[in-house]
């Protein structure tokens, strides 16, 4: 292996189309990303067919932006990572099959990439990693802990087991009536109220390390159902703040407590929801507090959301570790950390 290591990332999973150039696995030189915001908004959530079609007129406007930013031609590139999944079916196709079309064409090896690795591997941007570490990955469709031993393999000790994290932020913003998406508008709002409705904290003091988010979720709802029939003025901020607080306690309390027993040197924020203001803030605060010796790693802002660069990241690790898959790869909506990494 040279020096030097090139890596073209693509991004299709959901409602992003991304395309990112990166350099040794951890310097960005382009991170080009489309979003479908604007599309999705008036149905309140992404609507798959309408995703996949962005997705199809996107791709090769992007990966000619990012080629072009990053200053680099397809002849530089050493390989070509792409998210197999998880993710929606129709969106994963567009990406695995324009890497596969790069890969055959330009006769580069080609490595499929978990969705969840690649938002772990998006703190390798801030700083080097270390282990054992342990991951928070807190997104649309995922909530785990994963224990990391060593670079590529991953070890899940926690995981919801109904609705993610963004998932309830998500339904319960559309119950209030809020725009999509809706987990960066209950976080705003939380901001300016206080915690006066006390919900639930499910499995706060389960042994496990599991979330279930789907009581709280039912809760919210149902609280609010009950003020709107009583025809109750509804505190939007205290019931944004009610809300993330038992979530926010939930994800914090297990996440300490898990570094305490891996005895991990570093602890990682992941996915989508990792941009909460209010996670990261009581994560912050938990872990100076708690966990002295321990390095709190939170990616920035803009490597939160789904991305093409934090998929280049974790293909670099596999390209170095000599895991490549074969044009016969296929997108895979239900693929598992074990399927890809055997951990």
């Amino acid at each position: 292996m040279k020096k030097e290591t090139l890596i073209l990332g693509i991004e299709s999973s959901c409602d992003e189309t991304a395309v990112s150039v990166v350099r040794n696995g951890k310097e960005m030189l382009s991170n080009v990303v489309a979003s479908q915001i604007e599309s999705h908004k008036r149905f309140g959530g992404v609507v798959p067919e309408i995703a996949s079609r962005h997705h199809v007129e996107q791709i090769t406007i992007v990966l000619e932006e990012a080629l072009e930013q990053a200053g680099v031609t397809m002849a530089d590139i050493d390989a070509i990572a792409v998210t197999e999944g998880p993710g929606l079916v129709g969106a994963l196709l567009i990406g695995v099959n324009a890497a596969k079309t790069l890969a055959f064409i330009h006769n580069k090896p080609l490595i499929g990439v978990h969705h969840i690795a690649g938002h772990i591997y998006a703190n390798r941007f801030e700083t080097e990693m270390q282990f054992p570490s342990l991951s928070l990955v807190v997104s649309g469709g995922h909530t785990e802990l994963v224990v990391m031993r060593e670079h590529g393999r991953f070890d899940i000790i926690g995981e919801t087991r109904d609705d993610a994290a963004g998932e309830a932020y998500d339904k319960v913003a559309r119950t209030l009536g809020l725009t999509y998406p809706g987990g960066v508008q209950i976080d705003k709002l939380a901001a300016t109220g206080e915690d006066s409705f006390h919900f639930p904290r499910a499995m706060m003091d389960d042994a496990s390390y599991d979330f279930s988010f789907s009581g709280l979720k039912s809760s919210f709802i149902n609280t609010v159902h009950n003020l709107r029939q009583k025809e109750m003025a509804l505190n939007e901020a205290d019931l944004a703040a009610s809300f993330q607080a038992s979530v926010v306690d939930v994800l914090v309390a297990k996440t300490i407590r898990a570094a305490k027993e891996y005895d991990v040197k570093q602890l990682l924020l992941a996915g989508g929801v990792a941009a909460n203001r209010g996670l990261r803030e009581r994560l912050t605060e938990q872990v100076a507090s708690e966990l002295p010796d321990v390095t709190l790693i939170i990616p920035p802002l803009s490597l939160c959301g789904d991305n093409a660069a934090m998929i280049a990241a974790a293909g670099t690790i596999m390209y170095e570790q000599g895991v490549f898959s074969d044009l016969a790869m296929n997108a895979n909506p239900g693929l598992l950390f074990e399927d890809t990494y055997g951990a």
